[in-house]
């Protein structure tokens, strides 16, 4: 198909010992004019236009690598510039360079087809420039063109990822970049720019820039090279911008990809940028929001939170849910919910990214949505408190440092005094970090400058309950060693379990 549509592009046939020739040769103005499917010589951004013959040899027909999707490697003849031709003939040689740019090549061998991978560049560099310039409104054949140019060069399927993690779990893995990049480059580039340009008819490109091309389009963030990923990004939110017709196609694509990372694969190169493009969308949803807007909250943003490479788009997650309270502020109490809901026991590094990002919501948080959260919360910072990793406790206890957030417990300490108090003594008895030790003193010396009475109580009743916490204890002691006094005074019989000895139950956990 491919060859039978660059056999319509009439060629200049090189005899068999002749060779291109030096530059200043190009052919004459006259014959420079061509309709949609004829171009003459000239190699597009060099002094020179002498004609790069056809390569049509019987051999075996080369492939192109994984880069690109297999097609026939054939050689490129280069088209006129585009200030050689009269302007009503501009998009119809734009049609044909386009078209000529449909052939692919394999870039992981730098030797192969070098002259060819030089020309082809050539032309899109020129292309990007044409498009650049605005100078006139792109016509339905053009638009076609240019889609079905970009897909066959930039989709393609991706090799196995046999890296653990995936998505940039580990710090330490190198991203891998794409060898074709400099090529691929280019294409994004003209791509970004097509978007863009104020000469594209929406209406007449949303047959082209449809929902299959934008499915592919997202599959393409899964590409392990972030200069690739980061060209998508622009991409995509330009197409948002402006195909408004897509755009609940856009959205519910995006979250499929989610909903495949969250509960399936957990592998992912593209979720930082694909939540970068949602956070800009999110500024600007109109409110009321819809239930659409609320589900995507509570079903993809709050559980994005659970998987272990969290830290790679972290950031990203944070901002999209910021937009959202400040957007609606009552959802600050949904969302503190849902943090809790997936805290990360074990995970220390992920404790202190939680805490930063709840310091940062009740930044924003009301005093009627802060008190409908803030037992769970206390208790749950509380624990952080005590906390033997002294990065948790003490990113913790930060939170006495904003002046909003002691506001809050300022006007609910009758409440939160009683929570965290214990904590607080616990820590300034036992806890082995210095650092940690000076914090935790500080915000006890807060709430005694806060309500001396209240602490004075709240003191109390501690130092009641731990009393009777230590009396149960002791008589809790007391009845094992009853019981072991009077299991080693029966006999010991065939199948009686042996009494384990009071030193072995003397072992700490």
């Amino acid at each position: 198909m491919l060859k039978q549509f660059l056999s319509k592009l009439p060629r200049k046939a090189l005899k068999s010992d002749e060779r291109p020739e030096s530059p200043r040769t190009s052919t004459p103005r006259s014959s420079s004019r061509t309709g949609p499917s004829g171009v003459g010589g000239g190699t597009p951004r060099s002094n020179g236009g002498g004609n790069l013959g056809p390569v049509r040899s019987n051999g075996p027909k080369r492939m192109s690598s994984a880069v690109f999707p297999a097609s026939v490697v054939a050689g490129i003849e280069p088209l006129v510039p585009f200030k050689d031709v009269p302007t009503s003939e501009k998009m119809n040689l734009f049609v044909s360079k386009v078209s000529l740019c449909c052939v692919t090549f394999d870039f992981t061998d730098p030797t192969k087809n070098s002259i060819e991978k030089d020309v082809k560049r050539q032309t899109l560099l020129e292309l990007v420039d044409f498009v650049a310039s605005g100078s006139m409104r792109f016509s339905e054949p053009a638009i076609l063109a240019t889609c079905r140019m970009c897909a066959i060069n930039l989709f393609r399927v991706f090799p196995p990822n046999y890296r653990n993690g995936g998505g940039g779990e580990n710090d330490d893995d190198e991203p891998m970049f794409d060898p074709a990049w400099p090529h691929l480059q280019i294409v994004y580039e003209l791509l970004l720019k097509f978007v863009t340009s104020s000469f594209l008819d929406a209406k007449i490109a949303k047959k082209y820039v449809d929902h299959s091309f934008i499915l592919r389009l997202l599959e393409l963030f899964d590409s392990e090279d972030p200069r690739e990923r980061d060209c998508l990004k622009t991409i995509l939110h330009r197409i948002y911008g402006k195909f408004m017709v897509h755009r609940p196609f856009i959205r519910k694509a995006i979250n499929n990809i989610f909903y495949r990372f969250l509960f399936e694969t957990e592998r992912h190169n593209g979720i930082a940028e694909l939540l970068e493009i949602f956070g800009s969308i999110i500024s600007g949803f109109a409110l009321p929001l819809k239930e659409e807007h609320r589900m995507f909250l509570w079903r993809v943003l709050i559980p994005l939170h659970k998987p272990k490479n969290l830290g790679s788009y972290f950031q990203q997650l944070s901002y999209c849910i910021t937009q959202f309270i400040e957007k609606e502020p009552k959802l600050a109490s949904v969302v503190i919910k849902g943090l809790l809901k997936y805290w990360p026991i074990t995970s220390s590094q992920k404790e202190v990214m939680f805490l930063g990002e709840l310091e940062e919501i009740l930044e924003a948080v009301n005093m009627v949505e802060f008190q409908k959260v803030m037992v769970p919360l206390f208790c749950r910072i509380g624990c952080c408190i005590n906390s033997s990793h002294f990065q948790v406790a003490e990113r913790a206890l930060f939170f006495w440092n904003n002046d909003h957030i002691v506001n809050l417990i300022a006007h609910n300490r009758q409440v939160i005094l009683p929570i965290i108090l214990p904590a607080l003594e616990r820590n300034a008895h036992n806890h082995w970090n210095q650092a940690v030790l000076n914090l935790t003193l500080n915000v006890r010396k807060m709430f005694v400058e806060m309500d001396d009475q209240l602490f004075l109580s709240s003191h109390a009743h501690y130092m009641e309950e731990e009393a009777k916490q230590s009396s149960a204890a002791k008589k809790r002691k007391e009845a094992w060693e009853r019981l072991e006094n009077a299991a080693s005074l029966q006999p010991v019989t065939g199948t009686t379990a042996v009494l384990v000895t009071s030193l072995a139950t003397s072992i700490a956990c």
